[in-house]
């Protein structure tokens, strides 16, 4: 099979495209993001850290790149992974205590109740942390963790955790 030549105008369009691209970046290197102060600090930010004149200037070897959690780096709806970790870890510890199943707000989680669930306060989700997230050494909340993260799916998407970051 042939293939055939492609017009010089699609070569032309190709570069004009990004020649104008790279262009708009450069002029608006964040162009998804709303003006305002945030979006104005980080450009402040990153100019002034890879400078090398500026007196705040951090050579590249010393940069280090660190992600908050606030979606950036892993699904936060309908909840945080944190979260949809603990709630199944409830799950976990009401078929060893029974008595778990009875008490709030374990009682919420297990019921499903979507409704019920976006009513918990943070004290309610302090309390479900503290439960499934103490008690046991680090090698056990790893294994736990791990265990989860095979098998777990976004109720959304149908997809594992560690694929939708």
């Amino acid at each position: 099979m042939a293939i055939k030549k492609l017009p010089l105008y699609f070569f032309v369009f190709f570069i004009c495209f990004a020649l104008v691209s790279a262009i708009a970046y450069a002029q608006d290197p964040l162009p998804s993001w709303n003006d305002g102060p945030a979006k104005k600090a980080i450009i402040e930010f990153v100019k002034a850290t890879t400078d090398k004149a500026s007196p705040k200037y951090v050579p590249p070897a010393a940069r280090i790149a660190a992600f908050d959690q606030d979606g950036t780096t892993w699904m936060e709806q309908p909840l945080y992974s944190q979260v949809m970790f603990a709630f199944h870890q409830v799950g976990v510890m009401a078929k060893k205590d029974a008595k778990v199943a009875g008490a709030e707000p374990f009682k919420t989680v297990l019921s499903g109740d979507k409704a019920a669930i976006a009513k918990l306060t943070i004290k309610d989700l302090e309390k479900i942390l503290f439960a499934t997230h103490t008690g046991m050494t680090v090698e056990a909340f790893q294994a736990s963790v791990k265990e989860w993260s095979a098998k777990a799916k976004h109720p959304r998407w149908d997809r594992p955790y560690t694929e939708l970051v």
